[in-house]
């Protein structure tokens, strides 16, 4: 259980995270796998990194029972790990294929939202329920995924979107049956990992230059707003309500 770093084949790190039973990760789970990611990226002889995940699905974002056991400081370290566990992703020096089984939910949408690539199997679901559990953030990574409309509506209406769906946005690289999961993402990590290193650096770095909008400054925006929730009581209000029927 936790996150994990290994090493798939030449040139390829794989980050697996695995925080049974739905991958909602503490905070300590956030910064670890900020952690491996960063350290994949750093080594020489890494030219890809895939993130995948353990178990029923991708991710499903914080462990809201952490926040409400908690309070305010596990908000507040939910946020700074969130950011940078994303921050990580989109940082990383190498790009990262990001290989996505069943669900994709919050904290999720921010780590592919932010990898360079999607790998999907044919079952997985996408969305972000921030405003049914009284918080915000993502959507800035949401957009990276579907157009404007599209992104605003998903996250009014905390609705998910498919794989297939997303893959005709042309944000998911290839939709495979969840048994091909793996193999699809590791062949398209042997591609760019056949590129030569050091431009493969370069070309990461070249892109995130170009991007038209800073996803860090995005987020911590974004962010900003969910702490004005919480100090409102709004979030409270509405996190109370998370995991019982009838609300």
């Amino acid at each position: 259980m936790g996150v994990s770093l290994s090493s798939a084949e030449n040139g390829i790190s794989v980050v697996t995270v695995d925080f049974p039973p739905v991958n909602a990760l503490p905070v300590s789970g956030w910064f670890a796998l900020a952690d491996a990611v960063r350290a994949a990226g750093r080594d020489p002889r890494v030219r890809c990194v895939v993130l995948a995940a353990e178990g029923r699905g991708f991710n499903s974002g914080v462990d809201i029972k952490e926040i409400q056991a908690s309070g305010d400081l596990a908000l507040i370290g939910a946020n700074r790990g969130c950011a940078a566990a994303f921050g990580a992703v989109y940082e990383c020096e190498v790009p990262v294929v990001a290989a996505v089984h069943g669900f994709c939910l919050g904290g999720g949408i921010g780590l592919v939202g932010n990898a360079d690539a999607i790998v999907a199997s044919d079952d997985a679901t996408f969305g972000l329920p921030e405003l049914d559990r009284g918080a915000l953030g993502a959507a800035t990574h949401l957009a990276r995924l579907v157009p404007q409309h599209l992104m605003r509506a998903l996250y009014y209406t905390a609705r998910t979107v498919t794989a297939a769906e997303l893959h005709a946005h042309g944000s998911v690289w290839r939709v495979v049956p969840r048994e091909e999961l793996r193999e699809a993402a590791l062949a398209l990590a042997r591609e760019i990992a056949a590129k030569d290193g050091e431009l493969i650096r370069l070309a990461k770095a070249a892109l995130n230059g170009i991007d038209p909008v800073d996803v860090r400054r995005s987020y911590r925006f974004e962010q900003g707003f969910t702490f004005e929730a919480g100090l409102s009581g709004v979030a409270g209000r509405v996190r109370h309500t998370f995991g019982k029927k009838g609300r």
